[in-house]
């Protein structure tokens, strides 16, 4: 079977796109600067279910509430690497986003740092969340030209700057910087570069027309470790036992000889996973929530008169994050319009049948097409419109399960979604309650894509309260 999902002999039955052509496949209108938006079009046109053929690598990408219930079902499926993400063991490894299923330090790893995730855990972290977001607006208060500030850029130093200390006790000095740390450039042209090469590289002429862009991108990836093995380095060698961090997990393990310790190459392999999906989807997921906030004058008067309600003019305490509920469904709504992980495999692990329709073999894999999922006709009559009150406790009872997705799905979701959540709800909370934010009227939002979602070009004037 061809890189793709769905047995060869379904494709009659799948809907494709009209302008197929031999070799190349259903390549016509696609921009590979943005294929997932690309994707969502043809949804439109043909459906819940669809394949689409790139240079003979063919794919099928679902979005059907009904379908993705059953993908849900761990009984039957389980996490598919996806080319996009498989194409990220350069940069990740085995760790535990791009690890397979099969390979045992996804499990170990698990184990090992699911405490950290735990609510005790999480109440550690707070204290530096808080003062991260108090340098974010120290940051903005010093600019003295009143120029608009770069959303999508500053929330990238802020949430780099949230995971590398809480995570790793390390600090990139992202608001002292004239430039952002050369590890977000880095990191940014790697991704960049597994999404535009992962179906070119198929071919022999696509490996040669790549061969410039893969030396850049084996820089940055020898950045990025160079960056990584420092932090370990220097803790390692320090001799000393380190803050309770994630870190701080993985190398005790190594020096107890416990059960689930991991070597020092899936340890880099976990920092990174960590860094980068850490922070890259965090940032994406603040962005897009300020900019339905400057959108919608109603909401954003609304979200700040709960945060001047519940902390007043303290700093927040722990407990005082999740009573903005309100902020909460402002970011939950932000993250069903543009989940920042887009997309994600399923593979059968049986033989079975998806919505009666489709048989699937073990192996046979179909790619969820997250934000097509989110604007299901279960969502209402108008699902592309932003309306916080999606997650008004009674409307999600009234909504079948599995039609909300942006952490993933199952035991490989998402091991940090508590901690995204928290950091995001605070650092929204801070912004509010500290400056009237203006956008461009004429801006357009345009969406990036490297293989998690961001604005690009969308800029905030601010003004203190």
């Amino acid at each position: 079977m061809s890189v793709g999902s769905l047995r060869e002999h379904q494709a009659a039955t799948i809907p494709h796109p009209r302008w197929r052509l031999p070799l190349l496949g259903d390549v016509l209108g696609i921009n590979i600067r943005t294929p997932l938006q690309n994707s969502m079009e043809i949804g439109k046109t043909l459906g819940p279910i669809f394949e689409r053929d790139v240079l003979g690598n063919r794919f099928v990408l679902a979005s059907g509430a009904d379908m993705v219930a059953e993908l849900s079902d761990e009984s039957r499926f389980a996490k598919h690497l996806a080319p996009g993400v498989a194409s990220l063991r350069e940069l990740g490894g085995d760790g535990l986003f791009t690890a397979y299923n099969h390979e045992p330090n996804w499990s170990k790893a698990h184990n090992l740092l699911a405490p950290a995730f735990t609510k005790s855990a999480m109440r550690s972290y707070h204290r530096t969340m808080l003062d991260v977001a108090g340098e974010l607006t120290e940051y903005w208060d010093r600019r003295t030209d009143g120029a608009p500030v770069d959303v999508s850029s500053d929330m990238t130093k802020l949430t780099l700057e949230t995971i590398g200390r809480t995570g790793f006790s390390y600090s990139f000095d992202s608001f002292e910087r004239p430039r952002p740390h050369p590890f977000v450039k880095a990191m940014v042209g790697a991704l960049s570069h597994s999404q535009r090469t992962t179906f070119v590289k198929s071919s022999a002429l696509g490996r040669l027309l790549t061969r410039r862009a893969d030396r850049r991108n084996a820089e940055n990836l020898a950045y990025l470790a160079e960056v990584v093995d420092e932090v370990i380095r220097a803790r390692r060698d320090s001799g000393e036992t380190g803050p309770e961090d994630l870190l701080e997990l993985m190398l005790r393990a190594a020096r107890e000889d416990h059960p689930d310790k991991i070597d020092e190459l899936n340890i880099r392999h976990q920092v990174v996973t960590f860094l980068v999906a850490g922070h890259e989807t965090t940032s994406g997921a603040l962005s897009f929530a300020l900019y339905y906030l400057s959108r919608h004058p109603d909401v954003l008067a609304k979200a700040r008169a709960e945060v001047d309600e519940v902390w007043g003019e303290k700093t927040p305490a722990f407990e005082q994050i999740a009573k903005l509920r309100y902020v909460r469904r402002v970011l939950d709504e932000s993250l069903r319009l543009w989940p920042t992980a887009p997309a994600y495999g399923r593979e059968a692990t049986v033989d079975t049948t998806l919505v009666g329709k489709y048989p699937m073999k073990v192996g046979d894999w179909v790619l969820v097409l997250i934000p097509a999922l989110h604007r299901d006709p279960v969502w209402g009559d108008d699902p592309e419109a932003f309306d916080p009150d999606n997650f008004l406790p009674e409307r999600i009872r009234s909504r079948p399960a599995h039609v909300y997705k942006p952490f993933g799905t199952g035991e490989r979701a998402c091991i940090g979604r508590q901690f995204a959540i928290h950091e995001a709800v605070l650092v929204l909370g801070t912004i509010l309650r500290r400056y009237d934010i203006v956008g461009d009227p004429d801006y357009r939002l345009k969406v990036a894509e490297r293989l998690t979602l961001m604005p690009e070009g969308f800029t905030l004037q601010l003004r203190r309260r």
